[in-house]
């Protein structure tokens, strides 16, 4: 990574600090269904088989074995990569990678909807959007990162805007001085599915498990008002209580 190669936009997702509240997927749908990317089209929101378009999904699993168990939330979207499969499947041209900032984008002026991009895919990113018969994916919301009319403090993508515990960072990984190169190699970032060889742009951060151990002792507090001679006694055990006196 150094400033003289091709720029290169993408998410840096902390999977240390994710709580998985879905704060990233809800802001995404909100600003895309209303945007450039949209309408995001929901088929039966409600209904017992809902449907709908989203570019951005958190899977939330368990792993271990109980009781040592924890849980893992993993976002997912579109991860843009170098060698992007979707794009030379493209019977029509509208899948395409733009090379000012290495953006995956669909023209849906171009597209047909028969999904080849979506069966190339190996990270199951692509969405079939059922109202308007079109591929759709996360764009990096292209329309606001660039809109000079917003405070430049807020030229982000939408999801990372709303992530409350800042697990997503977003920049130019090509440049070794950017927050998100910075991340990767300090927390070990890594890419997902690496043996595909579609070099995905967007990484993720490890887990970083710490074991603390606490002792008994550490369980009682010191300020205990219990504890401090004189002050209060314990109560008896046939002392009444609350429950005695009232009625609820």
């Amino acid at each position: 990574m150094d400033k003289t190669s091709k720029k290169q936009l993408a998410l840096v997702i902390d999977l240390n600090v994710c709580v998985g509240c879905h704060a990233c997927v809800t802001s995404c749908k909100q600003w895309n269904t209303s945007g450039w990317a949209g309408p995001l089209t929901d088929v039966n929101p409600y209904g017992e088989n809902p449907s709908g378009t989203f570019f951005n999904r958190v899977q939330t699993f368990e792993v271990g074995t109980y009781p040592k168990t924890d849980l893992i939330h993993f976002p997912k979207s579109c991860l843009h990569c170098e060698d992007a499969p979707c794009v030379p499947v493209c019977p029509t041209g509208a899948s395409f990678k733009r090379e000012e900032d290495g953006i995956v984008l669909v023209n849906y002026d171009k597209c047909i909807g028969c999904k080849y991009c979506s069966w190339s895919c190996p990270y199951g990113a692509r969405e079939f959007d059922e109202g308007q018969k079109v591929m759709k994916k996360c764009t990096l919301c292209v329309d606001r990162i660039y809109d000079e009319k917003l405070p430049e403090q807020e030229r982000l993508p939408a999801c990372v805007m709303a992530c409350p515990t800042s697990a997503r960072v977003f920049g130019d990984i090509n440049d070794s001085d950017s927050q998100v190169s910075q991340r990767i190699r300090e927390h070990g970032g890594f890419q997902l599915m690496p043996e595909w060889g579609t070099k995905p742009s967007n990484h993720y951060l490890p887990r970083r498990k710490t074991v603390v151990t606490i002792q008994p002792e550490q369980l009682v507090r010191s300020d205990n008002p219990l504890k401090i001679e004189g002050e209060l006694s314990v109560p008896g055990k046939d002392d009444r209580s609350l429950d005695d006196y009232t009625s609820w």
